[in-house]
């Protein structure tokens, strides 16, 4: 080889050894950066050499790959630690394929699944779900009763015996008016003995047993009729299966020891008290000689007058008078034909009386407020039935004065002022005159302020006939109601 073509191969093989270094060099510092970023940096003594533990003993595209593959699998081992649920892998050519997304865990969680760690089994909760911290158990498990252990040193032989019962102290005369005073006035209310009975029974009454006639009987004489209708049906029931005749005697003259105190809140105690007991004989709670046994023995005026009163209600009995409905029936419970047969004997004896307070009193001891408009039906169907002017002024001065003391209210004064309206075309067959008097009747009540223009203007009216003299052009005006 000539000289020429020997220094040209030198020229030609030290420019390529240039370029190999240069691209070693630009291959070698890329590797070193990435390695500094994910390792804290890796060691200059090393570079040349190798790279991941990898040495550099191929081409520059294998070096490439190696380190893209080193780089993927840091990125992936710690990505793996923080989430281990990301499902990250590496592809053939090394880049990260990232995987179905699931829910992160923690150490918290894994601390209470209650699951298998060792990858083993089915999936289920460990000991069948018996276990764990603040498990009582499986579900459904039940327990047998607890077995004694005779080495415990607190064992006690003699409580192996022992019955435990419920035991309800008795009440004193403070606890007792609290708590049964609430069940008799409920009692006012709903009217069934039985819930009394049972409500009596729970508690232990011990020698208050006796109290609860009186207290029933005081809480009565301040009560309406109906409700001493009530005590006397609750006082028949009790006796026997709650209260004996013993108790009933010995509340009765607890009653009538009481009398000059009750007669400060309640005038006419007496009275109520000799029907109370009256009552009472009747109903076979007291024997017959209860009143006998204080002749002679009575000094108080209020206890003679109530003993006086059940003699003569007891001797009336024997001649045919009903002692057991002495007290009436509560409104709501009388049939309806009752009622208004009771209202028509009112509205006569006030007729006759002309005594509107009393006429008052007797409406209102009805207790039926709901059924009023029946007594103003009533009332107006005997004006119009009546032949006189006495009946008219005296009807329509007592429903001014009802309606003035609000015992009928406005619409019960409205409904039964519309039923005449309703009913007057039948009314008129038996009274020709009935449309007339209604018509003045009703003007009176407005001038009275019984009722207002709307309820006057809804009055019936009948025209009169018109013939042909009156040029109507021969038409015949029909009735109108």
């Amino acid at each position: 080889m000539s000289q020429f073509s020997l220094s040209l191969y030198l020229c030609i093989a030290n420019v390529v050894d240039v370029q190999r270094r240069k691209t070693w060099a630009e291959d070698l510092s890329d590797s070193f950066l990435s390695g500094d970023e994910d390792n804290g940096g890796i060691s200059n003594k090393n570079i040349n050499n190798e790279i991941n533990g990898n040495w550099l003993l191929t081409s520059s595209n294998s070096i490439h790959e190696a380190r893209l593959k080193a780089k993927a699998k840091r990125r992936l081992r710690k990505n793996s630690s923080r989430d281990s649920g990301r499902g990250d892998s590496l592809s053939d050519n090394g880049d990260s394929v990232r995987g179905t997304i699931t829910a992160p865990t923690s150490p918290k969680s894994k601390l209470l699944d209650r699951k298998s760690r060792l990858g083993k089994g089915r999936g289920l909760p460990k000991k069948g779900g018996a276990g764990g911290k603040g498990v009582w158990g499986r579900s459904g498990e039940v327990y047998g009763p607890d077995k004694v252990d005779e080495k415990d040193p607190n064992y006690d032989e003699a409580q192996e015996n022992c019955v435990y019962e419920t035991v309800v102290p008795p009440l004193d005369e403070r606890d007792f008016e609290k708590t049964v005073t609430p069940i008799v006035q409920e009692y006012f209310e709903h009217g069934d003995t039985n819930e009394v009975a049972e409500l009596l029974a729970e508690l232990n009454l011990g020698p208050m047993q006796s109290e609860v006639p009186s207290l029933a009987v005081s809480l009565a004489l301040e009560a309406k009729a109906s409700h001493r209708e009530l005590t006397s049906r609750l006082l028949a029931d009790l006796c026997g299966p709650v209260l004996t005749h013993n108790d009933m005697e010995s509340s009765f003259d607890k009653v009538l020891r009481e009398l000059p105190d009750l007669v400060l809140d309640t005038p006419g105690a007496p009275q109520l008290v000799g029907q109370f007991i009256a009552r009472a004989v009747s109903d076979q709670i007291l024997s017959k000689s209860y009143i006998d046994g204080y002749k002679g023995r009575v000094d108080c005026e209020y206890t003679r007058s109530a003993l006086d009163r059940a003699a003569v209600l007891l001797k009336m009995s024997m001649g045919g008078l009903r002692i057991d409905n002495q007290w009436g029936t509560g409104g709501g419970q009388r049939p309806v034909m009752q009622l208004i047969k009771e209202m028509n004997l009112l509205l006569k004896e006030y007729i006759l009386s002309g005594d509107s307070k009393e006429a008052e009193r007797c409406l209102r001891d009805l207790e039926v407020p709901h059924f009023h408009h029946e007594f103003v039906y009533e009332a107006i169907v005997m004006v119009l039935e009546s032949k006189g002017e006495k009946t008219f002024k005296m009807v329509l001065q007592l429903l001014k004065s009802l309606s003035e003391s609000s015992i009928i209210t406005i619409d019960q004064i409205r409904r039964g002022y519309e039923r005449i309206y309703m009913d007057i075309a039948e009314i008129n067959i038996d009274v020709p005159r009935a449309y007339f008097i209604l018509e003045q009747f009703v003007d009176k009540s407005f001038s009275a302020g019984v009722i207002n223009v709307k309820l006057r203007d809804l009055c019936p009216c009948r025209g009169r006939k018109r013939f042909i003299s009156e040029g109507d052009g021969g038409v015949v005006k029909l009735e109108s109601y």
